[in-house]
């Protein structure tokens, strides 16, 4: 079932990312980006709050069930929005035009940063996996729900304080800078010995994340062309999925070498020594602006000439 929704995300995701520029105006498209993370956010916090609650008082099974019936509301919700036709220069989907988004994604470095940068995160420093055992080695218990709930809380504070996103530029830079200090959270939430000071650190690193989150889909929406749009949209579903799965693999295995703790903490420090070393062999990406960027004007511009068209 796990491989199944997998699969299942794997087809929307491309065509949900390739929809929001037809429909956002281009500088509108941060803003967007960060309204659209509420989704992840408030289900990130509440789920498991309300799951928990559930599970308690009437069972795993009426869980499950309540989370099935939640997925019908959003089939029936999905049926009744009009439908988005094809652009009409869109290819028919191909092999050949797979590795055509992918040759062009390897030209484009600041893009391929943005990649990277995310999958070194995830992969180092996603500490989903021990959070049980974390609660456990410092005898709370109690906190396992709180600890689940800390990431997406940062997540949604960023996502409902995202207005000076807008004047930011230099997104490339925000990556960079947002996931660095990611690990340092991270690490922050290995190191301490306090619940309530992890609670703290993991909720700093979910903001962290969202800041990320924010200027890479940015960078994006506004440069990527919409006839790629949803072939690097695959590709950046890669880095989002394998990422974190895959850390969870790293952070249970050291975890079982070197200890609960010492697998947080390394992670973090990795993660933000790696994201360092991307920043320095990835100069594009670190000098990336919004305002001059060649491909981000020519799709500004050309957005620009599409307008009287539409009206």
């Amino acid at each position: 079932m796990a491989a199944l929704s997998s699969a299942l995300g794997a087809v929307q995701r491309p065509a949900l990312d390739s929809l929001f520029p037809r429909i956002v105006a281009h500088e509108h498209l941060p803003a967007a980006a960060s309204l659209n993370s509420l989704r992840w956010t408030v289900g990130g916090v509440a789920g498991p709050a309300v799951a928990g609650v559930v599970v308690a008082y009437a069972g795993l099974g009426w869980a499950y069930g309540a989370d099935a019936l939640t997925f019908v509301a959003s089939v029936v919700l999905i049926v009744r929005i009009a439908a988005s036709p094809a652009a009409h220069e869109a290819a028919k989907p191909s092999l050949r035009a797979i590795a055509e988004g992918a040759r062009y994604a390897w030209a484009r470095k600041e893009l391929l940063g943005t990649y990277a940068v995310d999958l070194a995160a995830m992969f180092l420093a996603m500490p989903l996996a021990v959070l049980p055992f974390l609660a456990d080695e410092l005898d709370a218990n109690w906190s396992l729900g709180l600890m689940y709930a800390a990431l997406p809380l940062g997540s949604l504070l960023v996502s409902l304080t995202s207005g000076w996103t807008s004047r930011v530029h230099r997104h490339g830079r925000m990556v960079v800078l947002a996931a660095a200090l990611w690990g340092l959270a991270i690490t922050g939430a290995g190191v301490v010995g306090n619940v309530w000071l992890v609670l703290l650190f993991l909720t700093v690193a979910g903001g962290c994340d969202m800041v990320s989150g924010i200027f890479r889909g940015a960078m994006w929406n506004q440069t990527i062309p919409d006839e790629l749009r949803g072939r690097l949209a695959g590709i950046e579903l890669l880095s989002y999925s394998v990422g974190p799965t895959v850390g969870q693999v790293r952070s249970g295995g050291s975890a079982a070498w070197w200890g609960v703790r010492a697998s947080v903490w390394s992670g973090g420090l990795l993660c933000a020594g790696a994201v360092g070393l991307l920043a320095l062999c990835l100069p594009k990406l670190m000098t990336y602006d919004v305002r001059t960027n060649e491909h981000a004007a020519r799709l500004r511009a050309r957005r620009a000439a599409a307008v009287p068209a539409r009206t």
